[in-house]
């Protein structure tokens, strides 16, 4: 079994190698580091780090040095991230390290996540049913975003040989993201969330009517219904019992439904781009949630697309971690890669014993991997929890 943790290159550059390295071997019991290859912007408590206590990581940049060769005349450009152009490769020295018998190495890697790119090239950012841009999140239906994903991937993996590398949001984002002071004074539902992360960017437009989509009917109905949730008094759900009817909620309008089934189209496409230009030795595994769905993501379509899945299970009960497994691995089916990820947070994680009882159900499906987050945001004594947690 891959047992890994999401790591930083600061945690590891503050920290050193060798600290790190015992830390998840022979505190948390760990054979693999996940550090993040490509990452977006933040705010990040640093508990254990001795070079400063709050950290503001570069937007939209890569954590590895790259191939000039495989991003000549791409629109979007990749910028390396000051830690590392300043302070030395340290993707590349884990590898180099893996290879004298130390971790296992995957690259943690955000695709369309990047709000740098988005505000330098807008024409390539997902759009609401008004035409407003999304600057966080690139389109996966737009040839420059594909193809910088391509390039992104292709370079990592062939340059440094990965393990594997673990695809975190290769599709449409939803609507609160966390953007920096998010404003809403609606009180938006569920469903108003959803409604506004569909994305009908002229690329989605002319990719859904290439397949016969009509996805500008649906964009009206979109528009409508938006406008309806702004002039309510107060919030008032349409459908009170949504995400839990998955886009079958939707049927009574085949316009909407048309289009929300065209709308895993792109995704799984991209994540099939992205395992045939990667290197043949690394295996290429999604990041995903539960309704994954809400983003474009068909897990059986990428399952098919790629190596199988990382599903998380943040905010997540015992039982229903059990039911997380289970689906995803009839899903995937037996030959799949099939994991999990755990949040060590408080409050989500009060304890050992909460983690041990919420690992249970995960070790018991028989699952082919389990990551933790994440090590640089966590206080040291959370490692020795994943150890006793897998022990109970």
């Amino acid at each position: 079994m891959q047992l890994s943790m999401w790591t930083y290159p600061w945690d590891v550059q503050d920290l050193g190698f060798e600290m790190v390295e015992r830390d998840l071997v022979e505190r948390a019991g760990l054979n693999m580091i996940s550090l993040a290859a490509s990452y977006h912007a933040g705010r990040f408590l640093q508990p254990r780090s001795p070079r400063r206590k709050a950290y503001f990581p570069e937007d939209g940049t890569i954590y590895f040095k790259p191939t000039a060769a495989r991003w000549a005349d791409l629109a979007i450009q990749p910028k390396v991230a000051d830690v590392i152009s300043q302070g030395g490769d340290v993707l590349g020295e884990l590898v180099r390290r893996r290879d004298a018998n130390g971790l296992g190495v995957s690259c943690w890697t955000v695709c369309l996540h990047n709000t740098r790119a988005g505000m330098l090239y807008p024409q390539v950012v997902t759009r609401n049913a008004f035409g407003d841009p999304n600057y966080y999140n690139l389109c996966p239906s737009h040839p420059d975003a594909r193809a910088y994903v391509r390039a992104l991937v292709a370079d990592v993996t062939h340059t440094y040989k990965p393990d594997r590398i673990e695809l975190e949001s290769p599709s449409f984002m939803s609507f609160a993201h966390e953007y920096h002071h998010e404003k809403d004074g609606v009180g938006l539902t569920a469903e108003d969330d959803f409604l506004l992360s569909l994305c009908f960017c002229p690329s989605c437009l002319a990719r859904a009517a290439y397949a016969g989509i009509d996805g500008e009917a649906a964009r009206k109905l979109v528009r409508g219904w938006i406008v309806e949730t702004c002039d309510r008094a107060v919030p008032a759900p349409r459908f009170p019992d949504f995400p839990n009817g998955s886009f079958d909620t939707f049927r009574p309008w085949p316009e909407l439904y048309d289009f929300l089934l065209w709308r895993f189209e792109p995704v799984t496409s991209l994540v099939a781009e992205l395992r045939d230009v990667a290197d043949p030795g690394t295996r290429v595994l999604i990041i995903d949630l539960k309704d994954g769905w809400l983003g474009g993501c068909d897990l059986a379509a990428l399952g098919q697309a790629c190596d199988g899945a990382i599903l998380c299970a943040y905010d997540m009960q015992a039982s229903d971690v059990a039911d997380l497994m289970a689906t995803g691995r009839a899903t995937l089916g037996a030959e799949k890669f099939l994991g999990t990820g755990y949040r060590l947070f408080h409050p989500e994680m009060a304890g050992p014993d909460i983690l041990a009882a919420k690992l249970k159900p995960a070790l018991a499906a028989g699952v082919d991997g389990i990551n933790f987050y994440n090590y640089g945001l966590v206080p040291a004594a959370r490692l020795d929890w994943v150890s006793a947690a897998r022990s109970v």
